[in-house]
């Protein structure tokens, strides 16, 4: 107790002679606690300046803590106004400028006012006066005592603490230096050190540090639980590496097992060069330890082994880079195919979104048309616009959902669904996957492939697609699936809403010239080994070929007839009757035959009781000349030419419109009890049905009644409703053609339909006249020249009439 006193009466004698007013050194990373000693580097100017000025004079220096260590030059605001009163003991200037000082802190002390800042900080500072503890109690000793044992139990569990320091605490009596030294070796937080510097009481500071002590220790006891963990795992892992190594020497000496053990090996190595997602890797993993486990001639060996090498196999990272150039794209394009603006422009549409935003769902299309008009080829030249690879398969006729989703692995010969086998072929995870034929997909006790497709073909779902046979998930997000379809009403409804419908109505006649001029007749040429030199297809020739030797709203027959022309002049100069061979229309007749098809044809005069109607079917626009005729009778409706029941209706329609007016078109009120009318529609072997031909059904019958000529170079479309409103109707574009084919010019369609007109080719809507109508009175107006007159009465029909006034009079 002696040495004590004497050593605190040495303390406050030092403490008497420091100055109020001292240099400043800031510091970083350390917090200086009185009776620390600390080695400090020192290479900011001020701080050299604050060095230089403390060893001028009595080699003290106050020490303050930065509260951000990132600053390199602290302002006043950024140090802590509590610091520590230190002496320099030792200094050692370094080759690089900075000097390295060794300090010991003397006391406690707190920032007045900063008196100067250059060249160095000068600070008026307070000395503060620790209070000391009068008598140790025994709530104090044995917090004392609990400090020294956390301290010993965080050096066990491996805390850095020097055995100095833990010789030291055994002769430390005094809490607040206890709580200094044990602060100053733990290696706390700068804002937890000088939390603990600024508590003055020594007793609160114990308690304070005896806090943070139960934190460090069970934060140690965490870490060293965690390392415990890691080393089981380790142990384990160098266990299993130990048996998997004996079991791989037995294997050896059996001499039965090295291929199979290269094999797996192999497998592992496959396994991580194909960087499958989380999951996936796991279960092959799992699977290739259940094979390797296994008899290499075992049953189930075989379809382990073929699991895995699909895994292996399939595209799980790799993609192909898009090309976004939309310039070259466009020429890609324009070069395989002649018009179709609209799916140029979507696809172009789509490059223009994945260049702007990289990660965007693949858009999932259906073209929509007759067959030979270019759909499946489209898809392959929207591929090599983007870059991507093409895969292609076609449902047409599948019945068995397993197509899709694939059989289970239960199943002997088991095999993925044609989705995956198609992923695996392109070799990416984003290829263009066209799929052919949708509409025509069946559907028996195996299952609904249509619902299946739901799956695939629905953005919101195909990111985490399930084979049955792989049974983990695949993404097919970033693929991009086109389906082809004739016809949209056998797709199922839900199916249909996940697909955007872009239509391909079919080709004109000039279309058709000019794709056979740019794309069918040079590459017939080439395949057939001629040159222009030696063949020329005259426009007047190829016009002859589509009108009258095809029927169809795409290529294929025309194309067919080009290589059959184009083989006989190969012919003809393997024969060795070299020169250029033009092929004239007379010469075509002499290669082709007679006309396979002959076009309707025209009428010669305006006629009672026809007019002229247009229809729509898959080839393309049709002209239909329906004639209705009156004869003697009891009122029947006769209707011939394989008519459909909508078409029946329309013709019950007409006439009842027709009944309506009869005053108007100076009918009798009962002129129909005694005649019967005939509509018929030729080319009866052909079935027809659709509303179209209302308006001209009623055009004929109200002709034929009022014997009043109908106009020859008017053709007309729309339904007719009962009191007489005319319909909107499809197919316009087609049926105008079929018009102009057949040299009429002038052309009468609903109102509600003018917007379709837009569709029309520019070239073709300079030719006709188009006469927009709303009610069945307009269309009289026009296709009359003659004022309808009235009906004479038939001998039989006066007859009646007159038993019927006898009658009356009764």
């Amino acid at each position: 107790m002696a040495e004590e006193k004497k050593a605190d009466e040495k303390k406050e004698e030092e403490q008497l002679v420091i100055p109020d007013v001292l240099p400043l050194l800031p510091v970083r990373d350390v917090v200086i606690f009185p009776f620390m000693i600390v080695p400090l580097f020192v290479g900011r100017e001020r701080s050299i300046n604050a060095v230089d000025s403390a060893l001028t004079k009595d080699r003290l220096v106050f020490t303050a803590t930065q509260k951000d260590i990132t600053k390199e030059d602290p302002e006043p605001d950024d140090l802590y106004t509590h610091g520590t009163v230190s002496m320099i003991m030792r200094m050692l200037k370094l080759p690089d400028g900075r000097v390295k000082i060794l300090v010991q802190g003397l006391s406690r002390a707190q920032v007045e006012k900063f008196v100067q800042t250059r060249p160095s900080y000068t600070v008026e500072i307070t000395k503060i006066k620790e209070t000391p503890v009068a008598a140790i109690s025994l709530e104090t000793e044995a917090l004392m005592r609990n400090v020294k044992e956390q301290l010993e139990k965080l050096a066990s569990l491996g805390k850095a603490v020097f055995q100095e320091v833990m010789m030291v605490l055994d002769n430390i009596h005094d809490p607040g230096r206890m709580a200094d030294l044990v602060t100053a070796n733990l290696g706390l937080k700068i804002d937890e050190a000088q939390s603990v510097l600024e508590t003055l009481d020594p007793l609160k500071r114990l308690e304070k540090v005896n806090d943070y002590l139960v934190k460090e220790l069970q934060v140690a006891q965490m870490q060293v639980k965690i390392q415990s963990q890691a080393k089981e795992e380790m142990d384990k892992t160098q266990r299993e590496y130990f048996l998997r190594e004996q079991m791989r020497a037995i294997k050896s000496e059996l001499g039965d097992m090295e291929e199979a053990a290269e094999e797996m090996e192999e497998f592992r190595e496959k396994i991580k060069k194909a960087k499958m997602p989380p999951e996936v890797e796991k279960e092959a993993f799992k699977q290739a330890e259940r094979l390797e486990m296994m008899h290499p001639d075992a049953a189930e060996a075989a379809l382990i082994r073929t699991y895995l090498e699909w895994l292996v196999d399939l595209p799980w990272s790799k993609s192909t880079r898009d090309t976004l150039d939309l310039a070259k794209a466009k020429k890609v394009l324009d070069a395989d195919h002649y018009n179709l603006e609209k799916i140029k422009e979507r696809i172009l549409e789509y490059l223009a979104v994945r260049k702007l935003q990289k990660k965007t769902k693949g858009p999932i299309l259906c073209f929509i048309g007759p067959p030979g008009v270019g759909k499946t080829s489209l898809g392959r030249s929207i591929a090599r616009a983007m870059g991507r690879k093409f895969v292609r398969i076609s449902l047409g006729g599948i019945k068995d959902e397993a197509e899709i989703r694939g059989h289970r692995r239960t199943y002997v010969g088991a095999l993925p669904g044609r989705i995956i086998q198609g992923i695996k072929q392109a070799g990416t995870n984003n290829p263009v996957f066209m799929m052919d034929e949708i509409d025509k997909i069946g559907m028996d006790f195996r299952g609904d492939p249509s619902s299946a497709l739901l799956e695939v073909l629905d953005p919101e779902q195909n990111f985490a697609f399930s084979d049955h046979y792989l049974n983990v998930p695949f993404d097919l997000s970033k693929v991009m699936f086109i389906t082809t379809a004739n016809m949209t009403d056998p797709i199922p409804e839900p199916l249909l809403d996940r697909m955007e419908v872009i239509n391909l109505p079919g080709y004109t006649e000039e279309e058709k010239l000019q794709i056979a001029r740019t794309y069918i007749i040079p590459r017939q040429i080439k395949e057939h080994g001629l040159s222009r030199k030696l063949v020329a297809f005259p426009d007047e020739t190829v016009r002859r070929i589509i009108s009258e030797y095809t029927r169809e709203a795409g290529l294929r027959n025309l194309e067919r007839e080009v290589a059959s022309l184009c083989r006989k002049v190969a012919r003809k100069v393997a024969s060795g009757r070299a020169g250029a061979t033009a092929i004239t229309p007379k010469l075509l007749y002499e290669y082709l035959g007679v006309p396979k098809y002959i076009p309707e044809a025209e009428q010669e005069a305006d006629e009672v009781g026809v007019a002229t109607g247009l229809a729509w079917t898959p080839v393309g626009g049709e002209i239909l000349h329906i004639e209705a005729t009156i004869m003697q009778g009891k009122g029947q409706l006769t209707l011939t030419g394989q008519l459909g029941d909508v078409m029946k209706e329309s013709a019950h329609a007409a006439l009842s419109y027709a009944r309506t007016r009869a005053q108007e078109f100076n009918l009798p009120a009962d002129f129909y009890k005694d005649i019967d009318i005939h509509i018929h529609v030729p080319s009866g072997a052909i079935p027809k049905d659709g509303p179209s031909a209302g308006i001209t059904m009623a055009a004929a019958l109200i002709s034929a009644l009022t014997r009043t000529a109908v106009n020859k170079d008017i053709a007309m479309t729309g339904e007719i409703t009962l009191r007489g409103r005319v319909l909107p109707v499809g197919g316009i574009k087609e049926k105008c053609l079929a018009a102009l084919r057949a040299k009429i010019n002038t052309v009468i369609l609903p109102e509600r339909n003018k917007k379709d007109i837009e569709e029309i080719p520019k070239e073709v809507r300079k030719q006709m006249k188009f006469i927009m109508v709303k009610h069945m009175d307009d269309v009289l107006k026009v296709i009359f020249k003659k004022k309808p007159k009235a009906v004479k009465k038939t001998p039989r029909g006066l007859r009646a009439e007159k038993r019927r006034k006898t009658h009356a009079a009764l």
